[in-house]
């Protein structure tokens, strides 16, 4: 599998670009860069989808397919850890000696010469680099940012920009995140994820530990028991803590979550507030992280929360689709026990009285056999019927023996679910089970999104049925009383 590059080295130019997997999260916010920069950017993924479109029609070339033939024509070839070695692209790159970079060495690339904002975590770093890019933006700076998701207010993941600063989304996935030794590191959380690549969690904790050392400042959570530990085994490494905990440096305090995020933070002896234009405490708390930021780049706490006040999301983060018939639709990227459980939490104080009904497509075979009992409790508490899918196996191919099956029997008898793999049957149960006040959140790292028009069409056509019943009982109770008063 494609790595970064250990030496550092860095060509002085790229020349005319080809992206391998240019769909992917991080890869096409890297084309989107470039191109704005003014490379030839061309790009190949498996599959068509709104990314691969919405690039298309910025004027980047796409091809749907495993060999497009632009390899030829390149310069640089950019790829990920996610595709394999064998692939048709990639094997034509080597016979070439055409470079090859991994993404992160792109990253690094755009990155070079900008004062470099890395935000890392194991959950919650699409969300926080979407609050600091948009934050930075409000403040005046036009950055270059870099995201894993789209940016609910730019309708994009990345931009390329004309100040100093440089914000990234920081991929710990494949340990590529070591490599940016930027000016300030943010660390939302640390968990052992990805155990499929670092193998133990040991090397997961002694993975974040280098990433803080490598940035001159950093920040970091201190609700979170992994990074809390963190500062303990840096001290006496000076680093800002934020949260709720009563150590913390930057304090969050008085949150209110709904319907909209609201709280005060207080640094010192100087206090401010901000509310966003999204629920839940994470994001309270993913905003204060933001501030943290702020106040080391230098700008003031005021200034830092005003910043951050009116963030709107970012796609797949809990993201509302509608609302059909009192029953509303959210979508969100939760894949690890730990982020499904905390969009569970958000699903039900949004949900209220309601109902919280989850569709569910686990992801990896690896991390399904390792997590399958965390998952498990996180929906066994925080979902009022879960729907589960077959696993999305992404980079990986199946592991002997291990399936949904598996989730499934570590839930107890006195949990609400289904298993279904067709999705259309599987948008059926849903709908067929919702009630008004009640909410459905599909879950998923994978392509489950995709159900999310086919789920709001089934919600419009029982709604509208239901609409015509009760318009056609209303007509006949209108109807009886005038001829009983003839």
């Amino acid at each position: 599998m494609l790595r970064p590059r250990a030496d550092g080295w860095l060509p002085d130019e790229l020349g005319r670009v080809h992206m391998v997997g240019i769909g992917g999260s991080g890869m096409s916010g890297i084309a989107r860069v470039l191109h704005e920069r003014g490379h030839m950017v061309s790009g190949t993924d498996r599959a068509a989808s709104e990314v691969t479109e919405s690039l298309a029609a910025s004027g980047i070339t796409v091809f749907i397919g495993e060999d497009s033939g632009f390899v030829d024509q390149a310069d640089t070839v950019i790829s990920t850890y996610a595709v394999r070695d064998n692939h048709p692209e990639m094997v034509r790159a080597r016979e070439r000696g055409i470079t090859v970079l991994h993404r992160a060495d792109a990253l690094r690339f755009i990155a070079r010469g900008l004062d470099t904002i890395a935000v890392g975590g194991s959950h919650g770093k699409t969300t926080s680099t979407a609050i600091l890019a948009t934050a930075m933006e409000r403040l005046g700076e036009d950055i270059t940012a870099v995201n894993g998701g789209v940016i609910s207010q730019w309708g994009v993941s990345a931009r390329a920009g004309s100040s100093s600063w440089c914000v990234l989304e920081a991929d710990e996935s494949d340990a590529s995140f070591l490599i940016y030794h930027p000016r300030i590191a943010l660390v939302t959380n640390v968990a052992a994820d990805h155990l499929d690549f670092y193998g133990s969690r040991e090397a997961v904790f002694a993975a974040f530990d280098e990433f803080v050392l490598s940035a001159t400042d950093a920040v970091v959570c201190l609700d979170d028991d992994g990074a809390r530990a963190l500062v303990g085994r840096l001290a006496p490494r000076e680093v800002l803590t934020y949260g709720t905990h009563p150590d913390a440096a930057l304090r969050l305090s008085d949150v209110t979550v709904a319907p909209y995020a609201r709280a005060v933070v207080t640094f010192g002896t100087q206090s401010a507030s901000f509310e966003l234009a999204v629920p839940g405490e994470l994001n309270a708390l993913n905003a204060t992280g933001v501030i943290g930021v702020l106040l080391l780049a230098g700008w003031s706490l005021d200034d830092a929360a005003r910043g951050v006040s009116g963030f709107t999301g970012a796609d797949r983060r809990f993201q509302f689709h509608g609302e059909i018939g009192g029953i509303r639709v959210f979508d969100d990227h939760a894949h690890h026990p730990t982020e499904v459980a905390t969009a569970l939490d958000i699903a039900q104080t949004v949900a209220g009285q309601g109902e919280v009904i989850t569709m569910f497509q686990p992801h990896l075979f690896s991390r399904t056999q390792l997590m399958s009992a965390e998952l498990a409790e996180a929906f066994r508490h925080g979902s009022d019927h879960t729907i589960f899918l077959d696993i999305f196996g992404s980079r990986e191919d199946p592991i002997e023996g291990v399936t949904t099956q598996m989730i499934l029997d570590r839930l107890g008898p006195a949990v609400s679910y289904d298993f279904e793999p067709d999705w259309d049957r599987a948008v059926d149960l849903a709908v067929s089970r919702a009630q008004p006040g009640d909410v459905i959140v599909t879950m998923s790292t994978g392509d489950l999104y995709q159900i999310v028009p086919r789920l709001l069409k089934q919600l419009r056509k029982v709604h509208e049925r239901a609409v015509d019943v009760f318009e056609d009982n209303s007509g006949d109770e209108e109807t009886g009383p005038s001829v009983v008063g003839q």
